[in-house]
């Protein structure tokens, strides 16, 4: 009996260990297409573009090593340095006021407005609909004698500005635009992070004669802390990848008031075929989003602690 009983585990020791090794088998094989597509998709183009951007690679001729060559050219083109400063501009104008209009509409929201269903669809439709169907109503809008002129011609301005066409006023509009856009989506984020906070704690705070503004500035702010850090990082990462909207809107112009990096980017690569300069500000790029990013989480993590 002892025998048999041995067996019987040493048997059951086997098949545990047999459905284990199946198990992984099968979640690899799950894992396997993202995997690939990591691999194929970023993995390979990022290591390719590091290998470029050492390089004066233009997709026809021989690809000599030039060293560090187009990192220090990339700070005397005015090109470059125009489209950077545009980009942190754009970084600057758009993320603090889409973090902060998020968080004010998403409490209203959550207090109970009548129609708050209604309100959350009609805040979310411009992030759910198309770039390019959103960029062109609004290059209507902005037109010279669109519905945006026509308000301020009937509220007393009698020369509003061409909005696309003026170098002071290409940025600020498109701006605008992914302000607008960007509301519902991180609206959404801050209601689910409002779920999420202890009624309790408004409870108290109500016991000590908080009022409103209290409450939002002691208790709910603090709660969201995390929130706010995941809405703040992914705000930055795609501002500093805008494209589409000013590729559609403006090219980049008039002049270069609206050149922002990537345009810059795809400027110089897809159209001077100068792959390996613009691979360097492809790098130049990543490295800015890495620091941002990394300072963004060295202070969540001082805060929390």
């Amino acid at each position: 009996m002892e025998n048999m009983s041995m067996k019987e585990k040493s048997y059951k020791h086997k098949t545990s260990a047999a459905i284990v090794r199946r198990n992984r088998r099968h979640a690899y094989l799950f894992m396997a297409p993202n995997f690939i597509g990591f691999f194929v998709f970023t993995l390979i183009p990022v290591i390719m573009a590091i290998v470029y951007s050492f390089t004066n690679y233009d997709g026809n001729n021989t690809m000599d090593f030039v060293g560090l060559k187009n990192y220090i050219n990339l700070f005397h083109d005015s090109d470059f340095t125009i489209a950077l400063t545009n980009t942190i501009i754009y970084t600057i104008g758009t993320v603090p006021f889409v973090i902060i209009l998020s968080l004010l509409v998403s409490v209203l929201m959550n207090n109970g407005v009548k129609g708050a269903p209604v309100y959350r669809a009609i805040m979310l439709f411009p992030h759910i609909a198309s770039i390019i169907a959103v960029t062109v109503v609004w290059q209507f809008m902005y037109a010279k004698e669109g519905p945006i002129n026509a308000m301020l011609h009937a509220i007393g301005v009698e020369n509003p500005p061409v909005w696309l066409s003026n170098q002071k006023t290409a940025l600020l509009a498109v701006m605008i635009m992914i302000i607008w856009k960007g509301i519902g989506y991180y609206m959404i984020v801050y209601l689910a992070g409002l779920k999420g906070i202890p009624t309790d704690q408004y409870e108290a705070a109500e016991l000590d004669g908080a009022n409103a503004w209290n409450k939002l500035i002691h208790v709910t702010i603090p709660n969201l802390r995390p929130v706010t850090f995941y809405a703040t990082v992914m705000c930055i990462i795609n501002s500093f990848q805008v494209f589409t909207p000013i590729y559609v809107m403006t090219g980049g112009g008039p002049g270069r008031a609206t050149s922002v990096l990537v345009m810059q980017i795809y400027q110089d690569s897809f159209v001077n075929y100068q792959f390996g300069y613009a691979s360097a500000e492809a790098m130049i790029l990543f490295l800015m989003i890495l620091i941002v990013t990394l300072i963004q989480f060295y202070h969540n993590k001082r805060v929390a602690a």
